[in-house]
């Protein structure tokens, strides 16, 4: 079969063997997958990757334990974890301290022909839902997370910052909960996205506001990103950080501490509130499909998803 290999900042297609099938796992046909920064991210060296990347995807199922599974259309969760510990039995399995995590952290990704994981990570695709769709079903639910995480009062205002894939989902997905979502971007035609949902948007200028928001969603994806949000923040708001970024990154404490600000790291969330979400037709996620490749042009994928304004890419 086909998988994508990264090594060393470099992107392969190569021949390896289909995977086996471990007890209580399902093998799975890859039949989208979306390439996030996440992934571009492992390509600059975080968390010292090599191997096989990809979490977003939508595959076949072709084998199973559970018979009624075979043919169906598939997302997965993407922490693989124990069961067995005390975030297993809350049922905060990603957060398991003996977890992998698909195609990041010591387990091969889905960027690949077939892929296995375990049918109790697995979650079917309504049969109305296009592929194209659903494989932004990770992404959403990331975005989900946050109102599992705080409880923002309908009608609050929210401010986004940052307009790449993940800040215009995390606007649509809080709009669509009742809430008054204001953008800050770069990108006039990606704003153009969230307004269309209903999001009030602004280009960036040079000076943003200073401690005017009780809450602020950081999805920059830059480490300036960081230090802007927190300036942005009002004494006793919350911010909650949405980006993953490669290497240290400096932070003003003394602005944290003295405007005695909440800073909440938000990463997975659950995949049931996502679909449903998803499948109310409440958010226009293919409008930020910006390119479309075969499997065996992933080098090429990944150079047009790093692309300056280039969204989400697809490897199909």
């Amino acid at each position: 079969m086909l998988a994508v290999h990264l090594d060393k900042g470099r992107v392969s297609a190569r021949r390896t063997p289909v995977p086996r099938r471990p007890p209580g796992h399902a093998l799975i046909r890859l039949l989208c997958g979306g390439i996030c920064n996440t992934d571009l991210e492992l390509q600059r060296g975080y968390y010292g990757f090599r191997g096989i990347p990809g979490h977003e995807f939508v595959g076949e199922v072709v084998g199973a334990e559970t018979a009624s599974l075979i043919g169906k259309r598939v997302v997965g969760e993407i922490n693989l974890a124990c069961g067995e510990c005390g975030f297993c039995a809350k049922g905060l399995g990603r957060h398991c301290l003996r977890r992998t995590v698909l195609g990041i952290v010591k387990q091969p990704g889905a960027f690949r022909e077939f892929l296995t994981l375990p049918e109790v990570n697995l979650h079917l695709v309504p049969r109305e839902m296009a592929t194209q769709t659903a494989v932004f079903t990770e992404p959403v639910a990331a975005a989900c997370e946050i109102l599992d995480q705080v409880r923002i009062a309908k009608g609050e205002r929210v401010v986004v910052l940052g307009d790449g894939k993940l800040g215009l989902l995390i606007s649509q997905v809080l709009v669509a909960s009742g809430l008054r979502v204001h953008q800050f971007g770069r990108h006039r035609n990606k704003l153009r996205i969230a307004e269309r949902a209903g999001v009030s948007t602004e280009i960036v200028k040079k000076n943003l506001p200073v401690a005017e928001f009780d809450w602020v969603v950081e999805a920059t994806g830059s480490a300036e990103g960081l230090r802007q949000a927190i300036s942005m923040t009002r004494p006793r708001g919350t911010l909650i950080l949405k980006s993953t970024i490669h290497g240290l990154v400096p932070v003003d404490t003394a602005k944290v501490i003295v405007n005695e600000i909440t800073m909440v790291g938000s990463r997975c969330g659950r995949f049931e509130p996502a679909l449903k979400l998803m499948r109310s037709g409440k958010l226009q996620v293919e409008e930020l499909i910006s390119d479309r490749f075969p499997l065996a042009s992933a080098a090429r994928a990944f150079e047009r998803a790093a692309e300056k304004g280039v969204l989400k890419v697809l490897l199909i």
